[in-house]
């Protein structure tokens, strides 16, 4: 690969980093061909591009693309690394990561490290914590149905309220 070739790769690397909502780096490590095939649809299918890439350039298309934890990612970039670029939800490749290694009872591919929210993740340890991790709009989401719960109380205590002394008051006119 020519210099011209590593330098529009990196500002190719670059760009899909800055415009994705987030990314995880795997280790595909002995996967066959067929499981490799399997994988890639299956991220396919989800909406996610995979692709392997040198940790070298991966290195320098982070510190281009304007990533401040850019340096937080170096122990990661170590043997094969593939690069998963999620647009959207940013569970998906982490659900999608831990189903395929149930399905292929395997610990392959292997979760590296992952940039989601503007925060990194480096080690095979936070892999749990990105299945539990809460997307700003489920959070927002939570946030108004608990503001709107104490005045949904409210007016349901007030409108039994006016059924109850109803009730009351149609009580007495008979009597």
């Amino acid at each position: 690969m020519t210099r011209d070739e590593k330098t529009a790769l990196i500002q190719e690397l670059a760009q899909a980093l800055s415009e994705a909502s987030g990314f995880y780096l795997v280790h595909l490590g002995p996967l066959n061909a067929e499981e490799t095939l399997k994988l890639r649809r299956t991220f396919y299918e989800k909406g996610l591009r995979i692709r392997v890439v040198k940790n070298t350039l991966l290195h320098k298309a982070l510190q281009a693309a304007g990533i401040a934890e850019a340096e937080a990612f170096a122990p990661a970039l170590h043997q094969s690394t593939a690069l998963i670029l999620c647009t959207a939800d940013v569970k998906v490749p982490a659900q999608a990561l831990q189903d395929f290694q149930k399905e292929l009872k395997k610990d392959y591919p292997a979760f590296k490290a992952a940039y989601v929210e503007e925060a990194a993740f480096v080690g095979a340890q936070y892999l749990d914590a990105l299945l539990r991790f809460k997307t700003k709009n489920e959070l927002l989401g939570e946030l108004i149905a608990r503001l709107q719960s104490p005045i949904q109380q409210l007016l349901g205590s007030l409108q039994s309220g006016g059924h109850t002394l109803a009730g009351v008051l149609k009580t007495l006119s008979e009597r």
